[in-house]
């Protein structure tokens, strides 16, 4: 499958807690921090619920 290169790029402050554990499971934590995912759709609906705080580049 493809490679996905995900940046947390807003905060997740004053967001819902939904949200947060969103990115929390992305395995993101901090601001400007990157991850390399394959692309599954389970990782794929969880970047579309928090789409508006990441910044998404294929590999």
């Amino acid at each position: 499958m493809a490679q996905l290169q995900i940046k947390l790029v807003r905060s997740v402050i004053d967001r819902p807690e939904r949200q947060k554990r969103t990115v929390q499971a992305l395995g993101l934590g901090k601001m400007n921090s990157t991850r390399t995912v394959e692309n599954t759709t389970e990782i794929a609906g969880m970047i579309k619920a928090v789409q508006h705080l990441l910044e998404v580049t294929e590999l």
